[in-house]
């Protein structure tokens, strides 16, 4: 099976963030999450946070949206034709994405491709990642959940911090842009 990162690998952007400031378009009001949210990123670039306590701040803004499967499916026609044609044109029935973003968010557009989805287990009432969010080594710890890391014949990601799959692969792609590249080496 091929395995893949998300966020700037087969989507052309970082779907947290355009869904972020989707919202904000369709309902201003949402702009009061922002200032905690920026105050959360400068403390996780500091190292004062984690990933995931930095996200579950981020992530309150989930809580000021009413219908949330409405607004996620309103986002996904107009932001799916960011999936990037190299991905479309090689996509299995196979294929697994795993993700660090919201697993609800991923998933109308990872159902529509028909390929299985690991993301970060996030409630969408709150905004709080219920397990640590599935990014660097906890990818391989989510993905052996379901499958045996045997079984990943390629993988692809657009960052270093997704080294802990890539080794895992028989082997693994760099992503920049559109352009696939061996993984680089230590």
């Amino acid at each position: 099976m091929n395995v893949y990162d998300f966020d700037k690998t087969i989507y052309d952007g970082d779907s947290s963030v355009d869904f972020f400031f989707f919202e904000i378009r369709r309902h201003p009001l949402l702009i009061r999450f922002l200032p905690r949210a920026l105050v959360f990123m400068i403390l996780y670039k500091l190292k004062v946070v984690d990933k995931t306590a930095m996200k579950n701040q981020i992530y309150k803004y989930f809580t000021g949206i009413k219908q949330l499967e409405v607004e996620i499916d309103q986002f996904w026609v107009k932001h799916e034709y960011l999936l990037k044609g190299w991905y479309l044109e090689t996509k299995q029935d196979s294929d697994v994405i795993i993700s660090a973003s919201p697993e609800f968010l991923l998933k109308p557009v990872c159902d529509r491709l028909g390929v299985t989805l690991i993301g970060s287990i996030v409630d969408p009432k709150t905004g709080k990642n219920l397990r640590l969010n599935c990014y660097g080594e906890e990818k391989p710890v989510r993905f052996k959940e379901q499958f045996s890391l045997d079984e990943i014949d390629e993988f692809y990601s657009d960052s270093l911090s997704d080294s802990p799959m890539a080794r895992y692969a028989k082997k693994s792609f760099f992503v920049i842009g559109n352009q696939l590249k061996d993984w680089p080496s230590k």
